[in-house]
């Protein structure tokens, strides 16, 4: 049975407390804030003045309360190279870091765990349907702003005053509908070889084959070809039949959430059912399928579907959330395929912005270890019910403080 050890407090004081008791762990995963609202440091704390001016919308007095009502999401933590070192001082060499952010600040994120000393990978598109456009009404806010008309206060004035020039300006606004949140692949610097390192430290290769994307099978799948037998990923064997990789395709650096919104972005026709020519354009014969050989030959692409079925799914459902009251929770079956993916069997994983326990029910299902860290109080009473519920306990058993 896994151990969820449950760390109340400011991941700061924390890990530098675990780092003195000689706690080690093998990966981290997190979710931290994203920083969406930098107004809330100057205007959103406790003893802060409130600003002098609200806007014609309201827009500084929402954003001075943070991230949908949430003043964790100010600052600037997830920004600072020393918040990153903290986690790079608990992993072994060849420990990897997963961390989402936001699409305008994942940069200062990045380049924050980067000048931590871990070495960026790559960044893992995170693609949902469920995002909504924070974007303000032009047309309202000129008509407040010029003509001095509220359209909650004066509805019919408003109704009768707006001008062409409002009129056409309510067409535009001022951001995009969010569908993609950038997730960082970071890893502590090897020592040596990865073979050396993972002998040494037990850590530092990604789990492919554990993370492969399922291949239907299906007849469609399979191609001919005379002397050599072909994988989708380039393998070559001896034989004549080729079919789909047992354990399917590689793992990409999207995924999807598999909602009708996401699958709409995703080519919809049907691959390649034909012959290799020997005539197709290098990119063609390469891709997902494996090298195929250019001559002439009566090999077959054997492909039909969608686009979206190369990347991983990760459904979000009304389980994923078990009453939590956090804003960003993100899916079960997308923190357990991250976990899987930078985990060695057996391993620990550390989450310093645990939020509402996600990380924590994702070890759980795939048998490791998690250290979770949250500061606010809510969450940690979150944590504590939904990883009970997992368990199937009344009462919650943790490792840790209790407080």
């Amino acid at each position: 049975m896994s151990t969820i050890r449950l760390e109340p407090g400011d991941m700061r004081e924390v890990l530098k407390r675990l780092k003195d008791e000689g706690a080690r762990v093998h990966a981290a995963a997190t979710d931290p804030p994203y920083h969406l609202a930098s107004i809330v440091k100057r205007f959103g704390g406790e003893d802060a003045k409130a600003p002098k001016s609200s806007g014609a919308t309201g827009v500084y007095k929402r954003a001075a309360r943070g991230f949908m009502g949430q003043q964790w999401d100010g600052g600037d933590i997830a920004f600072k190279p020393e918040t990153w070192r903290l986690v790079w001082e608990l992993l072994p060499p060849g420990g990897y870091l997963t961390a989402f952010s936001g699409t305008r600040t994942y940069h200062r994120m990045a380049c924050a765990i980067e000048d931590a000393g871990f070495i960026i990978l790559d960044m893992v598109a995170w693609l949902y349907g469920s995002g909504f456009p924070k974007s303000h009404d032009f047309g309202a806010h000129f008509d407040k702003m010029l003509l001095g008309i509220d359209p909650m206060d004066d509805p019919k004035d408003w109704e009768m005053s707006r001008s062409h020039f409002a009129t056409y300006w309510g067409a535009f606004g001022s951001a995009l509908k969010p569908a993609l949140e950038p997730v960082c692949l970071a890893m502590r610097p090897r020592d040596g070889s990865i073979a050396d390192n993972v002998l040494e430290h037990g850590a530092g290769a990604l789990n492919i084959d554990g993370c492969r994307i399922a291949a239907e099978e299906r007849a469609a799948f399979e191609y001919f070809e005379t002397g050599a037998k072909r994988g989708f990923d380039g393998g070559i064997k001896g034989g004549a039949q080729i079919g789909a990789h047992s354990l399917g395709r590689w793992p990409a650096n999207v995924v999807h959430d598999g909602s009708e919104q996401v699958l709409r972005l995703f080519p919809r026709q049907a691959g390649a059912f034909a012959p290799v020519r020997g005539t197709e354009p290098s990119s063609s014969t390469k891709s997902v399928f494996g090298q195929i050989d250019r001559q002439a030959s009566n090999a077959f692409h054997g492909d039909a579907g969608g686009a979206d079925r190369f990347f991983y799914s990760a459904k979000a459902d009304a389980a994923d959330r078990l009453g939590s009251a956090h804003p960003t929770v993100k899916p079960v079956d997308l923190m357990r395929w991250l976990v899987r993916l930078i985990t060695p069997p057996g391993g620990t994983v550390l989450d310093p912005f645990a939020g509402s326990g996600t990380t924590g029910m994702a070890c759980m299902a795939e048998g490791f270890d998690a250290i979770l860290v949250e500061r606010e109080p809510q969450y940690i009473a979150d944590i504590r019910r939904r990883i009970a519920h997992v368990r199937g306990e009344d009462t919650p058993l943790f490792a840790g403080p209790s407080k």
